[in-house]
């Protein structure tokens, strides 16, 4: 039975441990919270963040990150991008040689702009090939449920790609294999971003098309950060790209868009993030995201306009007024027409 760890005790990272544990693995989670490990040991449960799902018998948790990394064949990560490498840090000493890391993490840096792989491998010191990333259209309560769906596992290595997808293979959950890191992050880490913009435009009352546009123009914008930075174009037609932006910005199940909306119906960001009970990391993610475009010379209006929202205190109002009065141009081009 291979043993798993995951750090980190929220909604996706104890999903993610069923999901191991539903594999077969043989799972201890890591949280900062003692009380809550114990009881996740004890009971099997995690009211404060997954309430009514009763897990597996094999997964376990633990606040001691000596007793959780010990013989560990994989480890996956799903704490907050934002906390994630103080986190980190003091586990590289104890994290076993060999073992592949898995990022679930969904985000940009916010201090040092770069994605959750760069941050892993920096944190723990790690060669490139031993990590991996997971995305897709991955809602934790539906997963939770045992709902099907699938997601796209990447990495360097194919080894460490295919590897850690036969580990996390059940018959709900498919991963596909990719060698685009740098695209399958971007995917997962702005979709977020492109959620809120949705969910601000849904709190202030627009429908469908509204909706439609900012998910097909967002799409475009994850694109052209992505090909920017060498990603490969087909990944943001995949699950990792269209599938996981569709899920997360229809669906009142993410945080990020609940967020928005809260936004767009008047309430304060504070109050916002407070109300849906969990990290929204599209909120910091976006600020991230815009000043790494701006660095690169990519056009992301989108971004843009949702980190002045959150950040500079642009009108929601002002939102789309914004983003249609910008240059009549070709749909497909970065340039304005004559």
């Amino acid at each position: 039975m291979t043993r798993a760890a995951v750090i980190g005790t929220g909604a996706w990272g104890t999903t993610f441990g069923q999901v191991l544990a539903d594999a077969g693995c043989e799972v201890t989670l890591w949280g900062h919270d003692d009380a809550l490990c114990r009881r996740i040991d004890a009971e099997h449960v995690n009211d404060a963040h997954l309430p009514g799902v009763r897990l597996p018998e094999a997964v376990r948790a633990s606040s001691d990150p000596r007793a959780v990394l010990a013989g560990a064949e994989l480890v996956a990560v799903a704490v907050p991008v934002q906390v994630a490498r103080s986190v980190l840090v003091p586990m590289a000493a104890v994290l076993p040689a060999h073992v592949p890391v898995l990022s679930l993490m969904k985000g940009v840096e916010l201090a040092s702009d770069v994605r959750a792989s760069q941050l892993l491998v920096q944190a723990l010191r790690l060669p490139d090939e031993r990590v991996a990333v997971l995305s897709g259209p991955n809602l934790a309560k539906e997963i939770a449920a045992r709902q099907p769906t699938a997601t796209v596992i990447a990495s360097l290595s194919d080894d460490t790609a295919t590897t850690v997808a036969r580990t996390v293979q059940t018959p709900y959950f498919r991963p596909y294999t990719s060698s685009d890191v740098v695209g399958v992050e971007l995917c997962g880490a702005v979709k977020n971003v492109i959620a809120i913009a949705v969910g601000i435009a849904q709190g202030r009352g627009y429908g469908y098309n509204t909706m439609a546009t900012l998910v097909t123009r967002g799409l475009a914008e994850i694109r052209r950060l992505g090909l920017r930075l060498g990603a490969d174009g087909e990944t943001f037609s995949g699950l990792a790209g269209a599938g996981d932006l569709m899920a997360t910005c229809a669906s009142p199940l993410s945080r990020n868009h609940s967020v928005g909306v809260l936004l767009g119906q008047g309430i304060g960001l504070d109050d916002a993030v407070r109300q849906t009970g969990g990290t929204a990391e599209g909120v910091k993610t976006s600020r991230a995201v815009a000043d790494l475009a701006a660095t690169l010379g990519v056009d992301m209006p989108i971004t843009e306009a949702v980190a002045r929202v959150l950040f500079e205190g642009l009108p929601v109002d002002d939102l789309a007024p914004m983003l249609l009065g910008r240059p009549m141009k070709a749909e497909a081009a970065d340039v304005p027409l004559d």
